[in-house]
Order: C-alpha cells, then sequence, then structure tokens
C-alpha cells in the first residue's frame, strides 16, 4: 500500500483506494458481483494474482469482508459498512467520468467482453417471452470474442462466448464500437437502428421490443457538459 505520509482524510482514503483495481473491485460490489468468478467477468483484464492481492487489501482495510459460502466451495465477497458508504463516491467518479472523461477513450478502452457482462446484468427480463429466450449479439469486426449469446429463462441470463448449441430467437449485429456507443448514451439507439448500424433479425416478439429489455447503461442518462461549462 502507497503512503503519501500525509493526515489529510483525501491522502489516507487514497492510500486505501488509489492503487489500480480498488475502486473498480468495489464498484462490481455493489453492483451485485461477490464471487471471485463474476468479479473477474466484471474486470477481464485483471489477472487473477492482482485481484486476490486486492481483496486481501480491502479485506484488511475494513472495506470488504470474505466469507465461505454454506455447503459450497469457494467465499464470498460482501462490502461491510465502510465499503456500502463509497457508493456515493463511485457514482459520483461515474457522473463525472461521463461528463469530464469521454473524450480521453480510444480502441484499447472497448471491452466487448466488459459491455456484454454489463448487458447480461441489466436485461430487463420482464420484456422477454416467458420461458426460455436466446438473444445471439454479433460484432463482425472482432476476430476474437466477436459472438456472444444470452440465454434467458427463469429470471436469470447466462452469458456465453462459445456456441451454446441452442435455438437462437434474435441476432443483434452491430459493430462493436457502435454498440458500446448506444450502451452509454453516446450515440441514440433510435438512429442506430434507423441507419441499420444496429441490425435485428429474429422473432418479432423479441425484435420489436429491443428497445424495452435492452435498458441502456444507467451512465447513460448522465448529462454532458454544455459548451459554456467547456469553456
Amino acid at each position: 500500500m502507497k503512503k503519501y505520509g500525509q493526515f489529510c482524510p483525501v491522502a489516507k482514503a487514497s492510500e486505501i483506494l488509489g492503487d489500480p483495481w480498488s475502486m473498480l473491485i468495489v464498484r462490481e460490489l455493489l453492483l451485485g458481483s461477490s464471487r471471485f468468478s463474476s468479479l473477474q467477468r466484471g474486470l477481464p483484464r485483471i489477472s487473477p494474482t492482482i485481484l486476490n492481492k486486492r481483496l486481501k487489501e480491502l479485506e484488511a482495510s475494513g472495506v470488504i469482508v470474505k466469507r465461505p459460502i454454506s455447503g459450497q466451495r469457494g467465499h464470498d465477497y460482501r462490502l461491510t459498512p465502510a465499503g456500502k458508504e463509497l457508493s456515493d463516491v463511485v457514482q459520483a467518479l461515474a457522473v463525472w467520468g461521463m461528463r469530464w472523461a469521454r473524450d480521453e477513450m480510444d480502441d484499447d478502452d472497448l471491452d466487448v467482453t466488459f459491455l456484454m457482462f454489463d448487458i447480461q446484468r441489466n436485461l430487463a427480463l420482464d420484456q422477454l417471452p416467458d420461458g426460455e429466450t436466446v438473444i445471439c449479439f454479433q460484432f463482425p469486426d472482432l476476430q476474437e470474442f466477436g459472438t456472444w449469446w444470452l440465454i434467458c429463462s427463469g429470471g436469470e441470463v447466462d452469458l456465453c462466448y462459445q456456441d451454446p448449441g441452442k435455438d437462437v430467437n434474435a441476432f443483434i449485429t452491430s459493430r462493436s464500437r457502435t454498440m458500446m456507443e448506444v450502451w452509454m448514451g453516446d450515440r441514440p439507439l433510435s438512429s442506430a437502428l434507423k441507419t441499420d448500424q444496429i441490425s435485428l433479425v429474429g422473432e418479432s416478439a423479441v425484435c420489436a421490443r429491443f428497445a424495452k429489455w435492452f435498458p441502456l447503461s444507467e451512465a447513460a442518462a448522465i448529462p454532458r457538459p454544455s459548451e459554456s461549462e467547456r469553456v
């Protein structure tokens, strides 16, 4: 842990949360991830070694608690009261990032694995037909991880990047950047559909309600700064 040698509370908080990955781990825990594997899905570029190290540091600092899962192998990671108080901090960072850091996006930031995991946990399942619905997202611009399947059944969503061998009810095709821009509110969904930058093929009961079950990221509603604010 980096020590700043200051009594300032910002410095002391930064000693715990200012290193790479710690705030993103807290973000994932706030979004409902609790298992090591689900944290990895939300942070696909972190190595297992670093994730394990950061979790131990956050536990030692009283931000999270590690508990065995009753009757199963493995552990759950849960936020302590101190960790839960970081919710407003994470939300403030999200607002600031959407307003002031979006110009810093480059191709290396376009992580389709995180995109699909975020879509998985935000789908509006009540807007899909009863029973099992299989949705295939296709990104023809990607050589790797260009096809993903969402299997929606019983109020849960499984995410696969290998063909599960099931009949697909709807195919959603788009360039990865376009889908990410729509998901984050940088490009209107309506215009992407109208210009076929996102194409829908499949059952009308699924495709016609795309805008209902594909709700966009919570961050999409954050207003961008006006030109006068940028000066």
